[in-house]
């Protein structure tokens, strides 16, 4: 498994996960039924305490079914290839984003044909946390969101994708996850 998670330049977030699944165990594995999975595991994972919700608007995270968005995300839209799938959810807003932000951010969810495998990826980009306050956050804001919610991001969605891994192989993973270096930026 590897993962990647940084403030750009432009002090948005961006983040990728990603676990390759031999081929022999991968067959039905679709970016939809990703996004389905993590739904669901986004629930057990908190045991209910954060509620989701897909509708003909969109999906919401909330703390509870009549509290505030957490987050809120447009209508997923899928897009297929001959090497594989992508749905993407773009941010529409919530309780933690940026209010100026919104719009602006994406979660995806993908998976891809290589040699050795289906990869099955997470990635969240351009995304603007109200923990960081705006586009200039203060050293205190950069350290507070690292040691919160970017902390709790990258170990829910890494531990989702060693999930998919364990329940598509019947096999946990042999090794960690490993830090890679795809975008520049700096790490949180």
């Amino acid at each position: 498994m590897a993962y990647q998670q940084v403030l750009a330049e432009d002090r948005s977030v961006f983040s990728i996960q990603w676990i390759t699944i031999p081929h022999e165990h991968s067959t039905g594995l679709t970016s939809e039924k990703l996004l389905s999975d993590y739904l669901s595991y986004i629930e057990k994972v908190t045991l209910r305490l954060i509620k989701t919700r897909m509708n003909a608007e969109g999906v919401t995270m909330r703390l509870s079914p009549a509290g505030p968005d957490l987050i809120s995300l447009a209508h997923p839209v899928t897009v297929r290839s001959e090497n594989g799938t992508r749905t993407t959810l773009r941010i529409c807003g919530g309780f933690l984003v940026q209010p100026g932000e919104c719009n602006v951010g994406q979660l995806d969810f993908l998976t891809e044909s290589v040699p050795s495998g289906t990869r099955v990826a997470l990635r969240l980009a351009d995304y603007c946390p109200l923990l960081l306050g705006s586009r200039k956050p203060s050293l205190f804001r950069r350290w507070l969101y690292r040691l919160t919610q970017a902390l709790i991001h990258k170990v829910v969605a890494v531990r989702f994708l060693a999930m998919i891994y364990r329940t598509s192989t019947g096999k946990g993973l042999k090794k960690g996850a490993v830090k890679v270096a795809i975008r520049s930026g700096d790490p949180t």
